[in-house]
């Protein structure tokens, strides 16, 4: 049975806290104390880190970060809740961040606040927003933030096979951070193209499946395929649209995901075999992901196609 890896927010935080609550609140004096359970009762979080920091000019306070895979409407009100409960939570001052990985689509404006008004009376919160692909890639290297590693090649100059390579070897010289090598290659796969990726890192999908952001792209892939189902099946009605829509969309992201892991397995593979793969079932395409972890070579592939065609 693989390992589980977190390669979430909280586990990249914690590899150098201090520097990142330097970074993300432009404090150079800030020092992380701790890093706080987050769980609210009326709220669930997921994506959320809350980091106990101290600063010899504004004292004790919390460093609340929100890391987001692509910006939604509805990030304003959950950063004005989650604030709002930290501070009654832990009676400190708080200080908001939202950190976005993947751009939104173009007609989608990022806000910076929540702001309310019912009935005369209003409600407000800022926060600060931080754009993943507005960093300059050169700022990791050179405030060395461990943290922003794996999000390399989405950042802004990032995407060169030269730099990805340079995050790549600071991941391989550090034993803490070599498991995130998975995380990297799933971002660079936006910008590089997968043979590209295939060709100077490894990559894991089993401890990737693991991350947060992975299933969050999932879901993303389900919503997509659900938009192109109701799409075709208006004539045959909505409903069933949608569910074609759903399956079509998680089947589409599982071919390709278990194409890549397969090739990173076992070699290439033949056009004949990529036939037979692309034409499983939803079912047998979870039961070639969990059996593929024991192949050792294209042999056991082929046996497992056979079994279960």
């Amino acid at each position: 049975m693989v390992k589980k890896a977190d390669i979430g927010g909280k586990r990249l935080i914690g590899l150098a806290p201090t520097t990142w609550v330097q970074w993300v609140t432009q404090q150079p004096d800030v020092v992380a104390q701790e890093i706080l359970g987050s769980e609210f009762q009326w709220v669930s979080r997921e994506n959320d880190v809350l980091v106990k920091v101290n600063s010899p000019m504004h004292g004790q306070f919390l460093v609340l970060n929100e890391l987001q895979l692509r910006y939604s409407s509805n990030l304003p009100s959950r950063m004005r809740a989650y604030a709002a409960l930290a501070e009654e939570k832990y009676a400190l001052p708080v200080y908001p961040v939202l950190v976005n990985i993947l751009p939104p689509s173009a007609t989608v404006a990022i806000a910076n606040r929540f702001e309310s008004h019912f009935l005369g009376i209003r409600a407000y919160q800022d926060y600060r927003v931080i754009n993943l692909w507005e960093v300059e890639a050169a700022v990791v290297f050179e405030q060395s933030l461990n943290t922003l590693l794996p999000f390399v090649p989405v950042l802004k100059q990032g995407g060169e096979v030269s730099t990805v390579q340079q995050a790549l070897t600071l991941l391989r010289q550090d034993e803490q951070l070599v498991e995130l090598e998975s995380l990297l290659a799933f971002f660079a796969s936006f910008v590089l193209g997968s043979e590209v990726v295939r060709q100077i890192m490894r990559w894991d999908m089993a401890v990737l499946q693991e991350s947060p952001w992975y299933q969050q792209i999932l879901k993303e892939g389900e919503r997509i395929g659900e938009q192109r189902g109701r799409q075709e099946g208006r004539q045959e009605g909505r409903q069933e649209g949608r569910q074609e829509g759903r399956q079509e969309g998680r089947q589409e992201e599982g071919r390709s995901l278990i194409l890549k892991l397969l090739t990173r397995r076992v070699g290439a593979l033949s056009p004949t075999v990529v036939t037979q793969i692309q034409s499983l079932t939803l079912e047998q395409l979870e039961a070639l992901g969990e059996a593929l972890l024991d192949f050792n070579d294209l042999a056991d592939l082929e046996t497992w196609l056979k079994v279960h065609l």
